[in-house]
């Protein structure tokens, strides 16, 4: 900078304050002190880099809009990302190091120590943040900005350390007024160096940069997450060297840092300006013309005038992620998108939506299926992301990276020991896979939860929806989010509705409530309303579309379409295998005896079936449950006829075992004539698990989860099938259909759906000797479950119902207040314009995986463990396989994978002893295992857990003796 200038503009002390206030340490800026001027610019500079190379069309039209136009959002935006510093301007920060300090001082900038510590203890955590809100505020008002702007802006910079106070909450304590901010020259040096910065990022005034409208709420959350992302990479002192000569600050130096980081981060955009696609693309995409409910799905997509919400609706193998894709191209071609996020149930459907994701977008563009991210804690064991991280894994492969499953603390900056990414790396950039940054990759595949973190009360909430900004977004299996969950969906889409942020929901079916609630939530938020009531018509037939949106006149607009599916209807035999429930509080004895009897009445029909051979699916709602059939069926079949597949494996084993069952059960497989298999599985079985069986056994659940179930039953044309198999026959277990009164479940059932909707599912099964058409009868059979037309239950069961209705009620009512606490905006405050006080309206879930998955889903609280074993005291730690680590537990690195890969789910109910468990001595300070829980196992690999003895093998997994 021009130091003659400098001093025509302002008197000495200015002058030399500029010169001296650092913005980073020696220490944090590669050896040498970087002004406070120079991380401004640098910061500008690399959001310039953003703009260019990284922001989706529509983003950057927003911020037009906002500028006045364009071309000037380009401005606005490097401005607002580099003010985000202002506040270190101030002795509560310029005091936090020593030499920095002496500096200062030296300078003539000065505060009274003793007031400004007793000040900081008072309040911890007013810091430069919070300072810099404070700052700008009056800085910006004093320059001549409106109130309406200047309230939107300040918050940014209150911010930009992952909270976002209120404006009680930036105020200096009274008792250290003036010692913390700092008055008289402190007040001049701050407004000069905004002005400083703003005329050196090539903007003539303060008055020159102010915005002409007032971004949507949801605008000014991803901007927020946009300021913290370009102060990170600006942060990483790699690439960003201090400078603590203001003579060779510039923006032009700057730029130059900036770009030279972005290439060595190897940072990427995604789609760029996508065409949409015509008639012809999806023959190319997938080989085969699309069918009546993909061409449908994609002519409402073309209908749209803005982004919007669309709801597919089909069985099974109608095609509704090509659709989905389908759909999702034309969305991001017709308004900006640059990427998408496709959201699944569970980690275990990820995994193979993660390959297909990979191939459709590298059949857009072959250089971008390297580019797509796996993002669940679990995600090291899937094989296709290990060969995608290659050479570049970290040691010991990624374990959980980025996604921080156990805690292992924060390195905000990118500056921990890791490689920098090479320009031409073949997989996504390094940088995305740190903490809190996995969406803002441009294409991710990951569990549901990743999009309902975005919706909760949560520190760095904005890097998410920063990350879901600019997308397409895909959220499959959509009905397996409970009511809970469902709070944080409908939260979610408010902001994505008024984010301008398209969304494809995928659903076999739903219940009506449930679509209406879908789409209330996305138009409502698209027209910034507190409450809208729209009306959503039922489909007419099924497969359906249901496309919402609101026009360009602020009208909401719905069209509900409907189509023949591609297949005929399955005629499916459903028969009832009836079993003696245990009442409450029956002996343990009697319980076993009683679950014994179950187990041999489907092994023994399981042999009647299979006498020429086939498959058959077993689907148990318990893993207890699971396992004991499975020990029954070992009894009655060759060893490899039976498979076991369930929760409470180790993550490498259970791994393992879904590979295997999608191997031996999937389309492309040749079943030998006279084979037998039958898998056992629980719920992991019951949704985007690509297999076919001849046969299956389930255990009752509400009917929309039990018509999940299936659709696993003859899901391929052209399979080789038994003579007596040729026709698909469900066989319904877990049930007492009792005579003159309502059936009974076992508790576990009753547990996991409640007696309401499984009393109601019940009452549509069909009697002896009849069926389902599937899909045909599928709305039909929804829409009379979770209906309130009382006369669907027998005469008998009436009154039971009744009670079970009323406690269902009462219990959804309590876990949606529940939800409430940690939704990322209160009831009634949807219509605030600004993003003050966000998170200080209550309760807010930490932000480290573990708890943010508590705040999304509220299940009994479970713990993980590393399972190692022992086989006397004092004897050398082994892992499960048998290889040795030390006498205190040291793990080699080519052992560690092995250990990682030993990490089961325990059940709750052994929460509390589990929570006692600490890490093996050896593993204190260890990155990846420092803070693991191990569960020591004995030479026959049992363990005292609490009152009880538990035990793991690879065939059964972990359960109590």
């Amino acid at each position: 900078m021009d130091r003659l200038q400098l001093s025509q503009r302002y008197e000495p002390f200015v002058v030399r304050a500029l010169e001296t206030l650092w913005g980073k340490s020696r220490e944090r800026a590669g050896g040498t002190t970087n002004l406070l001027m120079a991380h401004l610019l640098d910061t500008a500079a690399v959001a310039e880099v953003l703009w260019d190379s990284f922001l989706a069309r529509s983003v950057q039209a927003a911020l037009d809009e906002v500028a006045g136009g364009p071309g000037q959002g380009r401005r606005l935006f490097a401005w607002l990302c580099g003010i985000h510093d202002c506040g270190k301007a101030t002795p509560t920060h310029q005091r936090l190091w020593a030499e920095g300090a002496e500096s200062v001082r030296r300078a003539g900038m000065t505060w009274v120590e003793r007031a400004a510590v007793a000040g900081a203890r008072q309040q911890k955590r007013w810091r430069h943040d919070w300072a810099g809100g404070l700052i700008a505020r009056d800085v910006l008002a004093e320059a001549g900005w409106e109130d309406e702007q200047v309230d939107w802006v300040w918050p940014l910079v209150a911010g930009h350390h992952g909270a976002f106070p209120t404006l009680r909450d930036v105020q200096e304590p009274s008792h250290a007024k003036g010692q913390l901010r700092g008055r008289g020259e402190w007040r001049r040096v701050q407004q000069a160096a905004l002005e400083v910065f703003t005329r050196e990022a090539g903007l003539g005034s303060l008055d020159e940069v102010k915005p002409v409208a007032v971004p949507s709420r949801a605008l000014q959350l991803q901007l927020s997450g946009l300021v913290v992302m370009a102060d990170w990479i600006a942060s990483d002192e790699r690439f960003f060297v201090g400078m603590d000569d203001l003579r060779l600050v510039s923006l032009d130096a700057s730029r130059e840092r900036a770009a030279a980081a972005w290439t060595a981060l190897g940072l990427h955009s995604g789609w760029g300006a996508l065409t949409e696609p015509g008639p012809e693309t999806f023959r190319e995409r997938y080989g085969y013309a699309p069918r009546p409910l993909q061409a449908m799905a994609v002519e409402a997509a073309r209908h749209m005038d803005g982004p919007g919400l669309q709801v597919i609706e089909a069985p099974m193998g109608e095609g509704k992620t090509e659709a989905a894709q389908a759909v999702a191209e034309v969305l991001a071609a017709r308004f900006g998108a640059d990427g998408v996020f496709v959201g699944m149930p569970t980690q275990a459907t990820s995994d193979p939506m993660f390959t297909r994701t990979r191939r459709w977008v590298g059949a857009i563009d072959g250089r971008l299926a390297s580019r797509v991210v796996l993002l669940h804690g679990k995600r090291a064991f899937n094989q296709e992301w290990k060969n995608l991280l290659g050479s570049d894994a970290p040691p010991g492969g990624e374990a959980f990276g980025g996604v921080d499953e156990f805690g292992l603390g924060d390195d905000p900056y990118g500056v921990g020991p890791q490689a920098c990414c090479a320009t031409e790396r073949q997989a996504p950039a390094e940088w995305f896979l740190g903490p809190k940054r996995g969406l803002l990759a441009p294409f991710v595949v990951g569990t549901v939860d990743q999009l309902l973190y975005a919706a909760t009360r949560t520190r760095h909430v904005m890097l998410r929806m920063a990350g879901l900004g600019g997308k397409v977004v895909i959220l499959d299996e959509v009905h397996a989010c409970d009511v809970y969950m469902s709070q944080f969906l409908r939260e979610a889409l408010r902001w994505l509705g008024q984010a301008g942020v398209p969304v494809v929901v995928l659903s076999a079916t739903l219940a009506p409530a449930q679509r209406q609630a879908l789409v209330e939530a996305y138009v409502t938020g698209a027209a910034s309303r507190e409450e809208m009531s729209v009306e959503v018509p039922a489909a007419a037939g099924y497969p359906s579309v249901t496309t919402a949106w609101v026009s360009g006149a602020g009208a909401p607009r719905v069209l509900v379409q409907s189509t023949d599916s591609w297949r005929k209807d399955l005629e499916v035999a459903v028969r009832i295998v009836p079993e003696s429930v245990p009442v409450v509080r029956s002996s343990r004895e009697d319980r076993e005896r009683l679950q014994g009897e179950a187990d041999a009445r489907v092994g023994e029909l399981l042999a009647r079936e299979l006498v020429d051979g086939g498959t058959a699916l077993v689907i148990r709602n318990s893993v207890v449950r699971a396992q004991s059939l499975y020990e029954e069926l070992r009894g009655r079949f060759a060893h490899h006829e039976v498979r076991l597949l369930h929760a409470r494996f180790t993550v490498a084993r259970r791994a393992d075992l879904t590979e295997d069952s999608l191997r031996l059960l999937g389309p492309s497989t040749p079943r030998p004539q006279g084979g037998r298999l039958i898998l056992v599985a629980t719920q992991l079985a019951e949704q985007s698990f690509d297999v076919d069986a001849d046969m299956l056994v389930t255990d009752l659940a509400p009917v929309d989860l039990l018509l999940q179930r299936v659709g696993r039953l003859h899901r391929h044309a052209g399979t080789w099938r038994p003579e007596r198999l040729r026709v698909p026959r469900v066989f319904v277990t877990g049930l007492d259909p009792r005579e003159s009164r309502e059936p009974a479940f076992p508790y576990a059932s009753e547990m996991i759906y409640g007696r309401h909707l499984l009393m109601r599912t019940a009452a549509v099964l069909p009697g002896a000797g009849a069926g389902w058409s599937i899909p045909g009868e599928v709305p039909g059979l929804v829409e009379k479950v979770y209906g309130a037309d009382v006369s669907l239950l027998p005469e008998a069961w009436r009154e039971a119902g009744e009670v079970a209705c009323r406690e269902q009620g009462d219990r959804d009512r309590a876990r949606a207040e529940n939800a409430r606490t940690f939704l990322l905006t209160p009831q009634g405050e949807h219509e605030r314009r600004t993003l003050v006080g966000l998170h200080y309206g209550g309760s807010t879930a930490g932000s480290d995986e573990g708890a943010l998955q508590a705040a999304v889903r509220d299940g009994e609280e479970s713990v993980e463990v590393v399972l190692v074993a022992q086989e006397s005291e004092g004897a050398v730690f082994r892992t499960l396989a048998g290889r040795a680590l030390s006498v205190n537990g040291d793990v080699a690195p080519d052992v560690l994978d092995e250990v990682l890969g030993s990490v089961v789910r325990l059940p709750p109910k052994f929460t509390e002893p589990a929570l006692k468990l600490q890490p093996l001595p050896g593993w204190l300070g260890h990155p990846w295992l420092g803070r693991c829980r191990a569960l020591v196992l004995d030479a026959s690999h049992r363990a005292q857990l609490g009152d009880a003895t538990v035990t793991y093998d690879e065939e059964f997994g972990f359960r109590q003796l």
